[in-house]
């Protein structure tokens, strides 16, 4: 990987002086160990929510919620620590949010797929990310897409989890004559979540590291307190891990046992999209602040970072958790000083220790982990801020893309709707061309989709 230094630092640093120095390339970007550890202690404190946040999602799918807790765990320090050692970047990976909303409550809530079956589409997708990424394919994906619908994307899926966080505190609620209407704030839940979303929000704006960690771990308190939450731990064992772990059913996916149809390929089509463009949308992001990119734009080392997230989703699903992502809380290590593979290994690392006590996670109420999800909701619309919305061309597929992700409670059904706009409009304004021809397909799969799903 092409060594870079950060913009600031001195040339004139002193040579490697350890095998940790020379394997990192930390003096020749201009960093420390203590720097990279201060980093990785830090990207750990912005994403420790998921522990909590991640088993309360999957619960969702019939999932144990402390096995899915040790999972998390697993996944996150073994994906992170790889990063770190393969592709040498302060970037640390974990089950991803979104996705495990999917998971939960579209791919098996909705369509009634076992979560054994969406653990086997998990691992698929994660094979066919590292087929796609080591073929070169991926390049051509990601050519026929337009930057805003990846902003969309972003947004949408940042209303959907926001949304699912508003649900679950109780602060709205369903209603047959609005479809959806503010909920009983006077219920003891919804004022637990808006005690905690209180308390986040405040910490956030203080710049406190570990806000989201804080807060749901103090809402819980407050619940205990207050008689809201039973604390009745079971003695803790690791074989906790073995509620999910290994339980992935692949000829399930394969179509030689169940009944789901072509709507696993569409369960597929969906973790591996959104799976691929967020990872793009975060290294991207990443990267660029850590000084990392060369002069072109261009992410040094791109292939190893995607074959080792890739690897990560499949051994995520055999752990027995949704897709692996990287995590745009990565930013707030570099912003701490991290430049290196080392500040990904120390996250690693921390993960792993959580671990011990991960099944623990089970005692923690719906209201604490809601507001979580609705701020990490709200941060995630910022891409929204980068797609031209005076311009129709750019702005109806990514109106469509925004709210049909929420509205239909389905990332599937947003993707669908904003790359066919993307299509037909590029078609009726005359600006389509021969090399347009995978953008066409894809949007002709997505209408044979609609025409199916209305037949069915």
């Amino acid at each position: 990987m092409t060594d870079v230094v950060s913009p600031g630092v001195a040339a004139t640093a002193l040579p490697p002086t350890s095998r940790v120095d020379r394997y990192f390339a930390l003096t020749e970007r201009g960093t420390t160990t203590r720097t990279e550890i201060l980093a990785g202690v830090t990207t750990f404190l912005t994403m420790a929510y998921i522990v909590l946040v991640n088993p309360s999602i999957l619960s969702a799918a019939g999932m144990p919620v402390a096995s899915v807790a040790a999972a998390t765990c697993f996944a996150a320090a073994f994906a992170s620590i790889l990063m770190g050692l393969v592709a040498n970047t302060p970037l640390a990976l974990a089950p991803g949010m979104g996705l495990n909303a999917y998971f939960a409550f579209t791919v098996v809530g909705q369509m009634g797929v076992p979560w054994p079956v969406a653990l086997g589409c998990v691992f698929i997708s994660g094979l066919a990310f590292l087929i796609l990424t080591l073929t070169g394919v991926r390049q051509m994906i990601v050519a026929v897409i337009p930057p805003y619908l990846f902003a969309a994307v972003a947004g949408g899926i940042g209303l959907f989890i926001g949304f699912i966080g508003l649900k679950n505190a109780g602060i709205i609620a369903a209603n047959p004559a609005t479809f959806v209407a503010l909920g009983d704030l006077k219920a003891p839940g919804a004022a637990l979540a808006l005690l905690g979303l209180a308390v986040i929000g405040a910490l956030s704006v203080w710049n406190v590291r570990g806000a989201m960690l804080f807060g749901i771990v103090g809402t819980t308190i407050v619940g205990w307190l207050t008689g809201q939450v039973s604390v009745n731990p079971a003695p803790y064992d690791l074989s906790a891990l073995t509620g999910t772990a290994f339980k992935l059913d692949l000829p399930g996916v394969l179509g030689l046992t169940g009944t789901h149809g072509i709507g696993l390929v569409e369960i597929l089509f969906v973790f591996l999209f959104v799976d691929l463009f967020d990872n793009i949308g975060t290294l991207v992001a990443v990267t660029k602040r850590a000084g990392l990119m060369d002069a072109a734009g261009r992410i040094p080392g791109l292939n190893r970072i995607l074959i080792t997230d890739a690897v990560a989703t499949m051994v995520g699903s055999i752990a027995g958790t949704s897709t692996v992502t990287s995590y745009v809380e990565s930013a707030a290590g570099v912003q701490a000083g991290g430049r290196t593979g080392l500040t990904a290994v120390v996250t690693g690392i921390l993960f792993l220790a959580t671990m011990f006590v991960a099944p623990y996670a089970q005692i923690v109420p719906l209201a604490a982990t809601a507001p979580a999800l609705i701020i990490v909701g709200g941060l995630m619309l910022l891409p929204l801020t980068e797609i031209e919305w005076e311009d129709p061309m750019a702005a109806i597929p990514a109106f469509l893309t925004v709210a049909m992700i929420p509205l239909t409670f389905s990332i599937a059904n947003g993707l669908a709707f904003g790359i066919t706009a993307h299509a037909a409009l590029k078609l009726i304004r005359g600006r389509a061309t021969r090399t347009d021809w995978f953008l066409f397909l894809l949007a002709g799969l997505f209408v044979v989709r609609f025409v199916w799903m209305s037949a069915a």
